[in-house]
């Protein structure tokens, strides 16, 4: 469940004093209801999702980035309907504060700490809700 990962991204955030979390989502089936037409992208969002990524992206251990298959020309126009809704998004499938390390190699894969993807078991209809709590309860 999505909460539980929180919790343990939270949990290795102060556990290894970092100054920022990474947090990746998925546009389609996660943030946004799919319509699967070419040229006309969808804009309705799921409930509570908004409000959601307004708390998440408003926080300032939080580095937001959108992990898409978009096409390269919807790109500008989802960071555009993100911007009025008041939802900041850093990056787009890239973290390059994150850079290769010992330990990684983030050329093709960017860093993440929390994943929003429904083919993931992010479940849009149940989870936007108990994340708005998790992010309330957080102060």
């Amino acid at each position: 469940m999505i909460v539980e990962a929180i919790d343990n991204a939270y949990a290795l955030h102060k556990r290894r004093g970092w100054e920022r979390m990474y947090w990746a989502f998925d546009i389609h089936g996660t943030m946004i209801k799919p319509n699967w037409e070419r040229g006309n992208i969808p804009t309705e969002f799921y409930p509570h999702a908004i409000e959601a990524l307004q708390l998440i992206s408003a926080r300032k251990e939080i580095v937001t980035m959108v992990y898409t298959c978009s096409l390269p020309e919807e790109i500008p126009l989802y960071m555009a309907l993100f911007e009025e809704q008041g939802i900041r998004m850093n990056y787009v499938n890239e973290n390059p504060e994150v850079p290769n390390q010992g330990y990684g190699f983030y050329d093709k894969k960017p860093y993440f700490n929390v994943l929003f993807e429904d083919k993931a078991g992010f479940n849009p209809d149940r989870d936007w809700a108990l994340i708005i709590e998790k992010m309330k309860s957080l102060g």
